[in-house]
C-alpha cells in the first residue's frame, strides 16, 4: 500500500501529527497531485480549533493546494478544455452537485448544500487525502483545472484557491468601481490585502484600509493602499468612524469590503455613505453582530460572498500573471515551512504572525 506523508489533525488544538496516509486509488478521470507548495489561512486555524463544525477528526489540514500531476487514471482536460498531461502544474476548484436547485436553478453553486470542498476531510476514509499539508492530494473527477504560468511562485498559486479566488467572486457580485468612488477595505489579512489591488485595478479614486497588525499593514502599502490606520493604535471605534469620513468629505466610503470578522459589520455600515456597498466576504467566524436596521445606510446594498466558482479559480490566476510586475505578491508570503514545521506555521498564523504561511510537503 502506497503512503503520503501528511499533517493530521487528531484532536482539537492539539499539536498536528505527521503520519503517513494512504494514497487511494484512482476512479474515472480522478488524479493524483505532487503538492509542491500549500497555503494557509485563518479557516485552517478554525478547523485546527473545531470552530467552524464541518470537520471531523482525523482529517488532514490544509485547503491552498498547487502542484504537479503525478498521475492521470484517464485523459481530462483543463478549464479550456485543453488535455492535461503528468507535470503539469496545477490548482483545482470545489465541487459542486450539479443537480440541487442552487446548482441548476439559482447558478449559485456555492451554495449547493452537497459541495466538497478541502482541509476537513476524514483521512481514515476514502479518498484519504483531500488536505494540501501532504505529500500527495487526490483530485476527484468532477474539480476544473486551471494551469499554473511559469512565473506564478507555487505558493502564491496555492493562495489563490482560497483567499485570492473569493476576492474575485465578490468583485463579481459587488459590480463596477467607478472612477470617482473610494473603497475602504475592513482587514489586513490575505483577504483584505489582495482586495486592496485589485481595487485599485479596478479603477477606486481612493483605497482605505482599516487592519493590524503592523507588519500586515506595510505589506498592505504596497499592495495598492493609499491611505490606513493601525487598530492596535486607534482603539476606539469612533476614531476609526472618524478617520473613515474625514477621508470621504464627510459622507463615508462609496464601497466597504469586510474581510476581518462578522463582528466588524456594524462598524463598517457606520463608515458607508448613503446608497453605498458594502461586501462582507467569508463564513462569518468571529463573534456575533448586532445593528439596529433603522441605523443603516439609505438605500445601501449589501452582499454577502464565501468560497467561489471555478472561474473565480481562473481570474485568480489571470490576475496574478498579468500584474506579476506590479504589486509584490510574493511578500503576501510572510514565512515558509518545510511538512515537520505545520505546528509553528499553525500556531504563526493564529497569533497573526504571518500574513501567509506557506508549507513545502516534499521540501524547498
Amino acid at each position: 500500500m502506497a503512503t503520503s506523508r501528511a499533517a493530521v489533525v487528531t484532536a482539537y488544538h492539539q499539536p498536528l501529527e505527521i503520519q503517513q496516509v494512504e494514497v487511494p486509488s484512482l476512479d474515472g478521470i480522478s488524479m493524483l497531485v505532487r503538492i509542491d507548495a500549500s497555503t494557509l489561512c485563518g479557516t485552517d486555524v478554525h478547523r485546527w480549533e473545531g470552530g467552524l463544525g464541518d470537520e471531523a477528526v482525523p482529517f488532514v489540514t490544509g485547503h491552498e493546494p498547487c502542484g504537479y500531476i503525478e498521475s492521470l487514471n484517464a485523459p481530462r482536460v483543463d478549464i479550456f478544455n485543453r488535455p492535461l498531461a503528468v507535470g503539469d502544474r496545477i490548482v483545482w476548484s470545489y465541487v459542486s452537485c450539479g443537480h440541487c436547485y442552487y446548482c441548476t436553478v439559482a447558478l449559485q453553486p456555492c451554495l449547493c448544500r452537497g459541495r466538497a470542498s478541502w482541509g476537513h476531510n476524514r483521512s481514515d476514509q476514502f479518498p484519504y487525502l483531500l488536505g494540501s499539508c501532504a505529500q500527495y492530494m487526490y483530485v476527484p473527477p468532477e474539480c476544473q483545472i486551471v494551469r499554473v504560468p511559469d512565473q506564478i511562485s507555487s505558493a502564491t498559486a496555492a493562495a489563490s484557491s482560497c483567499a485570492y479566488r473569493t476576492i474575485m467572486h465578490a468583485y463579481d457580485r459587488l459590480g463596477a468601481i467607478k472612477s470617482h468612488e473610494t473603497v475602504l477595505i475592513q482587514g489586513s489579512g490575505p483577504l483584505g490585502i489582495f482586495a486592496a489591488a485589485v481595487a485599485r485595478e479596478h479603477g477606486a479614486k481612493k483605497v482605505l484600509l482599516i487592519g493590524a497588525p503592523a507588519g500586515r499593514l506595510e505589506t498592505a502599502k504596497r499592495m495598492g493602499v493609499d491611505e490606513l490606520i493601525d487598530m492596535d493604535v486607534v482603539t476606539e471605534e469612533s476614531d476609526r468612524i472618524s478617520w473613515a469620513k474625514d477621508e470621504t468629505d464627510g459622507r463615508g466610503a462609496d464601497v466597504i469590503i469586510q474581510c476581518a470578522t462578522s463582528s466588524a459589520v456594524p462598524e463598517g455600515m457606520r463608515m458607508l455613505r448613503d446608497g453605498g456597498r458594502y461586501v462582507s466576504v467569508g463564513v462569518g467566524v468571529g463573534g456575533r453582530a448586532a445593528m439596529p436596521v433603522g441605523e443603516f445606510p439609505g438605500e445601501m446594498t449589501m452582499y454577502t460572498v464565501r468560497s467561489g466558482e471555478p472561474r473565480h479559480w481562473l481570474q485568480a490566476i489571470e490576475f496574478l500573471d498579468s500584474r506579476w510586475g506590479s504589486y509584490p505578491f510574493e511578500e503576501m508570503i510572510s514565512e515558509s515551512y518545510d511538512l515537520d514545521g505545520v505546528n509553528e506555521a499553525m500556531q504563526a498564523m493564529a497569533s497573526f504572525q504571518v500574513v501567509k504561511a506557506a508549507i513545502y510537503p516534499n521540501g524547498r
